[in-house]
């Protein structure tokens, strides 16, 4: 079990209780297994040792259940289903779960980010005063694209942490936020913004056997400006040069929400014969991320491989099929922290790096009210990982 030196010299500051709402279940059922895993050995270790074992320590799963029923309008309202007074709740939520629909006056709609948000606070409502503590998992960060305000613009994403804190919560666990320093806006609540770095780089390793983790076979490539810190923290760890693509944009347009690119302009170094890491915090539409990917390939560079903490693919897949075809990406990797077109795993292309281990790792860590700094560094962990891909 991870630090398991760390967690027997503390104690929980509550049972730990985890309660996912509909669009999160499957990552939630994966974390539940993880975590009594966890729990069961730590409890052993203890045991063995003649340790303090609270009341609720090891359980069978620690899953509650809840649910948001609607009316018939469409309005909605959070009911838990068993106590969790004196707990240490976290709620887990997938805002870009739009699978999952609903009824208004009998017509079918799909839940939107917003429909998510909403029962997220319901659920609030409904622990509220009971548990102990409250702690939302929110992954893919809502409304973390309107970080800023330009002109007369509404800063979504921060209203929303505000409103959040303003409920109760006390720790908001979110992955490769678009702009961290949007926790500005809560800056006296718990905000931790962790990485998939080192669950990229063990996907890449088992699923491309033959990869090289040095300067002379391997370049980091950042797509866009926005990008850069996530290219730079991956090159230095690795040793391997860095290059980065700025966008050109027509800004007297508006198309989609946001002003369409012009060109990809590309600085760095010769990828010529080199594989390449494209690495960037989501693919939504693809078409930025394709068109660098085009671009590296007429460089002359070997294989490209493209990584990304959330897979959305709102345009579908024709086009990363297309390219795919055509030679011009060769791995897309993504995490299972947001919900996926089931049609994707069926693609050549596509690889999962699997958080829910490092997730029910973080629950542990943060239920123990001790530093995060131990699972949120993976520099230790890729070290490991390159010797023994250097020596294969």
């Amino acid at each position: 079990m991870p630090n398991i030196e760390l967690l027997e010299k503390s104690l929980p500051v509550a049972p730990i209780k985890i309660a996912a709402l509909s669009g999160c279940r499957p990552l939630a059922q994966e974390v539940d297994k993880k975590l009594v895993k966890f729990r069961k050995e730590l409890v052993e270790y203890k045991t063995s040792k003649s340790g303090i074992i609270p009341q609720g320590y090891s359980e069978k799963s620690f899953l509650v259940h809840c649910e948001c029923p609607r009316f018939g309008t469409g309005e909605g309202k959070g009911y838990i289903k068993e106590s969790v007074r004196g707990v240490d709740l976290f709620l887990m939520v997938d805002i870009t779960n739009y699978s999952l629909t609903y009824k208004v006056c009998g017509h079918e709609n799909h839940m939107s980010p917003d429909n998510h948000y909403q029962d997220l606070k319901r659920i609030i409502s409904a622990a509220t005063g009971k548990a102990h503590r409250i702690n939302v998992i929110m992954p893919f960060l809502y409304e973390g694209r309107q970080h800023k305000r330009s002109k007369r613009e509404s800063l979504d994403c921060a209203l929303a942490l505000k409103e959040l804190s303003d409920m109760g919560v006390s720790n908001i666990i979110t992955f490769d936020a678009h702009d961290p320093r949007v926790q500005n806006s809560i800056p006296l609540n718990g905000f931790d913004n962790f990485f998939p770095t080192y669950q990229f780089m063990k996907a890449l390793v088992k699923n491309v056997p033959d990869i090289r983790l040095d300067n002379e076979h391997l370049m980091i490539i950042s797509p866009d400006e926005g990008a850069m810190s996530r290219a730079v923290y991956i090159s230095n760890i690795l040793g391997v040069d860095m290059g980065m693509f700025y966008k050109r944009r027509d800004y007297s347009t508006i198309v989609n929400g946001k002003n369409p690119i012009v060109a990809h302009e590309f600085l760095g170094d010769s990828v010529e014969g080199k594989d390449v890491i494209i690495i960037d915090d989501m693919i939504s539409s693809g078409e930025s991320m394709l068109d660098v990917c085009r671009q590296i390939k007429e460089r002359r560079a070997g294989r490209v491989f493209v990584m990304t903490t959330y897979g959305l693919f709102t345009d579908g897949f024709d086009k990363f099929d297309d390219y795919y075809a055509k030679g011009y990406l060769d791995k897309v990797i993504t995490t299972n922290l947001n919900y996926r077109d089931p049609e994707i795993f069926a693609k050549p292309y596509y690889v999962e790096a699997n958080m829910s281990k490092y997730l029910a790792s973080i629950i542990d860590i943060i239920n123990h009210d001790i530093s995060v700094e131990r699972v949120r560094s993976s520099n230790e962990k890729i070290m490991e990982l390159m010797k023994k891909v250097n020596k294969r």
